[in-house]
């Protein structure tokens, strides 16, 4: 912003991240460009951001049953190396993929708002600077993985177990290398509103998957290294389908300042700028991870109630139910946040507030979908994954609570891509803080321990308490946004431009164009 009003100066993004070259690519240079929004009030932006929320929700689901896929052939080599599998997974989930997922994160509010500017080369910058990072962070969590064995066996797991566990981490390493490029590329394609081919390649991907755990498992026999290798090769896929697209669209095109030889001023000017991508992607790193870890810690403390098999196998049918859900308000998510960035890179403060303000109404519509969605299942969802009863009784006890959960989780994921959006991922890790580690981890403790007692459904009722204060701490944020502020923010963020209404025009017609493509996709 031109004048500073931050509370915490050391923390300030307010100088630009990356240097506007002296001629910029403007977005009628593009030969397509996504739907962008930008007009037709509260019913235009509710058809811009579920534009933009479909495709993702349809890559999400088919990544999905790419696991589930992985999970069946993992079931089928035995108990074993189900627990193996299942146990190098969730070591990998917290270790690596949230850190890496969280890290990418520092380059949506930069790309999303540069696209609004119409400074498509600083998305370009944005997107090989969060590749070296994330390729970075590879490093050290690759020496993590390697000694998974020996910190498995020291913290008292199984020594067969955690042998199998280890050879499955073994095969993912590769994994690492894959996921430092996919997902920066699918925040560039993103943050232009291009989501539709997000969905094709991911349906490509997962097609191959199966036949290919088929080949590395059953005719080549690699057992549990074969399914890991599968994994890997399915997200390979995913990355060249999309990298063909981007190719194919000419979506990474033109010439870059950074290409020349720079100066003093430019080099310490570049040091600047990476070390404000790095704060952005550490403040997105810690509000993802402390989220996504608090569901790890529920899972170790089911280990200590009074039925902890039971209790544990209830857990893994409520987290996998639970990912399931949190794919549609993860979607809508990402959508505002697309839009937020686009609309405050173009100077339209009134527009990303009505962005916000369109999200958090549909966010809190999905958590009453989702709320309906659990209590009417409870009685028959867990016999999908299992027939103990003992399990069986667990599930159905707390699924009304996750349920309510959804009430908060869903308008809660939507204000975080607003903050996330607007440049300000420190405020959603703030808050995340408060609500789980401040709020839901004492209420989690006290109502499945002392004094209520109440085991497994005290766990979801620590859950359901985090959520709601979530929920709260986010809705204030977002309503409490001085909107012309951000919008300052941004123009310092991009480098000081404001795409003009030709440009404008051109955007609107290319979402005019892509929302024609979708439906006729749809058709299809």
């Amino acid at each position: 912003m031109a004048t500073c009003h931050c509370s915490e100066p050391a923390q300030c993004l307010h100088r630009p991240l990356l240097t506007p070259a002296p001629g910029y690519p403007r977005l009628h240079d593009r030969k397509k460009t996504a739907a962008a929004g930008g007009g037709g009030g509260v019913v235009g932006e509710v058809a811009s951001i579920l534009r933009l929320t479909g495709p993702m929700v349809g890559a999400g689901i088919l990544l999905y049953l790419r696991s589930l896929v992985s999970m069946v052939f993992l079931g089928r080599l035995g108990q074993l190396p189900l627990a193996g599998g299942s146990l190098a997974l969730g070591f990998a989930n917290i270790t690596g993929y949230s850190v890496l997922s969280g890290l990418a994160g520092g380059m949506d509010p930069v790309c999303g708002q540069a696209f609004g500017a119409g400074r498509t080369d600083l998305l370009r910058a944005a997107l090989r600077r969060t590749v070296a990072l994330l390729l970075a962070a590879s490093v050290p969590i690759s020496a993590l993985w390697l000694a998974m064995r020996r910190v498995l066996v020291a913290t008292g797991q199984d020594a067969d177990i955690a042998s199998v566990a280890y050879a499955y981490i073994l095969c993912s390493l590769p994994d690492l290398v894959v996921q430092s490029f996919l997902h920066p590329l699918r925040i560039y394609l993103r943050a232009q509103s291009v989501t539709l081919p997000l969905t094709y390649a991911a349906a490509a991907a997962v097609l191959l998957h199966v036949p290919i755990n088929f080949v590395l498992v059953d005719v080549l026999g690699l057992g549990i290294r074969g399914v890991a290798l599968g994994a890997v090769c399915t997200n390979l896929n995913f990355l060249l389908f999309l990298v063909a697209y981007v190719c194919v669209f000419g979506m990474y095109g033109g010439e870059d300042s950074d290409k020349k030889a720079a100066t003093p001023v430019e080099e310490e000017e570049g040091a600047r700028e990476w070390w404000s991508l790095v704060r952005l992607s550490v403040h997105s790193c810690m509000s993802v991870c402390l989220e996504w870890w608090w569901y790890e810690i529920m899972v170790l403390l089911c280990g200590v109630l009074a039925d902890p098999k039971a209790a544990v196998a209830a857990m893994g049918v409520l987290i996998q139910t639970t990912s399931l859900i949190y794919i549609f308000p993860h979607s809508l998510g990402c959508a505002v946040s697309t839009r937020v960035g686009n609309e405050l890179g173009a100077g339209r403060p009134e527009r990303a507030r009505l962005v916000a303000r369109v999200g958090l109404c549909l966010g809190a519509g999905l958590g009453l979908v989702a709320c309906a969605f659990a209590v009417s299942v409870r009685g028959v969802w867990a016999r999908t994954f299992t027939t103990d009863d003992a399990i069986l009784k667990l599930t159905a006890a707390a699924l009304p609570l996750l349920g309510l959960a959804e009430l908060g989780n869903c308008p809660q994921t939507t204000g975080c891509g607003v903050l996330r959006g607007s440049a300000r991922p420190e405020k959603a890790a703030k808050i995340n803080v408060s609500a789980f580690y401040g709020v839901g981890m004492p209420v989690a403790l006290a109502l499945a321990f002392r004094p209520a007692r109440l085991d497994f459904r005290g766990m979801w009722g620590g859950m359901l308490a985090a959520q709601l204060v979530c929920a709260a701490l986010m809705l204030r944020a977002v309503l409490g946004t001085d909107w012309d502020e951000q919008t300052e923010r941004a123009r310092e963020l991009t480098g000081g431009g404001i795409v003009d209404d030709k440009q404008h025009a051109e955007v609107a017609k290319g979402g005019a164009d892509n929302a024609l493509f979708v439906v006729v996709a749809d058709c299809v």
